[in-house]
């Protein structure tokens, strides 16, 4: 008795599943008990390793005038102590400098300047003696703002450059 094309991949198909299903079923599910103490909890676990960019406390924000992308003489000495740190901290491999604008400007603008707020802290850094290799550098924009608000308050605090550092 013959049957056809589509009967035999219907019965084909059907044993499979009762394949799988079977398989599944006749596997007992762990049974795992709930920790009773905080060590209970903690044994044979690790803390991962945070991956990508880190904030650092050692690493400060610099801050920018209204449309510049020049290093303010006030926020020279938390560039310099950005370059202490990051000699201090060989295991550091990448340090990135995000430039910040605030939220006036058309987006390319913002871009456009938060990319030279970024390129003057590396500038900076370098002339200082940390190598060009280990800092990179992107620019953000308007799009992540420190503080909400719409006055000169919120601005001075989003017109910045932020740090952070991979391993």
């Amino acid at each position: 008795m013959s049957q056809s094309p589509i009967v035999r991949i219907a019965l084909v198909s059907l044993a499979a599943v009762t394949l799988v299903t079977a398989v599944a079923c006749s596997k007992k599910p762990k049974e795992e008990t709930a920790p009773t103490t905080a060590r209970d909890f903690n044994e044979g676990r690790t803390s991962p390793e945070p991956t990508g960019p880190q904030r650092s406390p050692d690493l400060k924000t610099v801050y920018f005038e209204f449309d510049r992308s020049d290093i303010r003489e006030d926020q020279q000495p938390m560039l310099r102590g950005n370059g202490d740190a990051i000699q201090k901290h060989p295991d550091w491999k990448l340090v990135t400098i995000e430039g910040h604008t605030d939220e006036r400007g058309t987006e390319e603008y913002n871009l456009a300047l938060g990319d030279r707020r970024a390129m003057s802290a590396k500038t900076f850094l370098v002339n200082l003696g940390i190598a060009s290799s280990k800092l990179t550098t992107v620019s953000l924009g308007k799009s992540q703002p420190a503080v909400a608000g719409h006055d000169e308050a919120a601005w001075a605090r989003n017109r910045r450059a932020e740090f952070l550092y991979s391993k």
